[in-house]
């Protein structure tokens, strides 16, 4: 019994290490038919971009950038390239029908990968004009842009 135990109990501890060092990944830098983009410019294009944010509804009600619309990306597969897209939750109906509208995603910066993946589901679904705040929401904060 005591080496089920143990054996529970290293195996136990190998699964949330191996999650923790997920959750720590840093996104890639640059990815085919994304252009990455930092906050002065999401700043300067408001007016010409529809904005939207990939954190959990809670995080958006909390503070998000002015007139962004949650779209949240249900997130379970791993974070890394060649993600199961069928494991996770996304809503392609939030985004405008236009595939040709320019679009910003973020989430909370480089180790967050729901705006990455938001971002990727876009292109792979015929979006041409795709733009990824990599730094995310807390590039926009420590800016000391306006929130809401």
């Amino acid at each position: 019994m005591k080496k089920v135990l143990t054996v529970f109990v290293a195996l136990s501890f190998l699964l949330v290490a191996g999650q923790v060092m997920a959750a720590k990944v840093p996104t890639p830098e640059s990815y085919e038919g994304i252009t990455v983009v930092d906050a002065d410019w999401v700043k300067a294009n408001m007016g010409s971009v529809k904005v939207y944010d990939a954190r959990k509804k809670g995080e958006y009600v909390e503070k998000h950038i002015p007139g962004a619309i949650s779209a949240t990306y249900g997130e379970k597969s791993a974070k890394n390239l060649d993600f199961d897209e069928s494991k996770d939750k996304f809503k392609l109906n939030k985004y405008p029908k236009d595939k040709n509208a320019s679009i910003v995603v973020y989430c909370n910066g480089p180790k967050c990968w729901k705006s990455f993946k938001t971002a990727i589901r876009l292109v792979r679904n015929g979006y041409t004009n795709v733009h990824w705040l990599r730094d995310g929401f807390p590039a926009w904060v420590d800016k000391g842009y306006p929130t809401e």
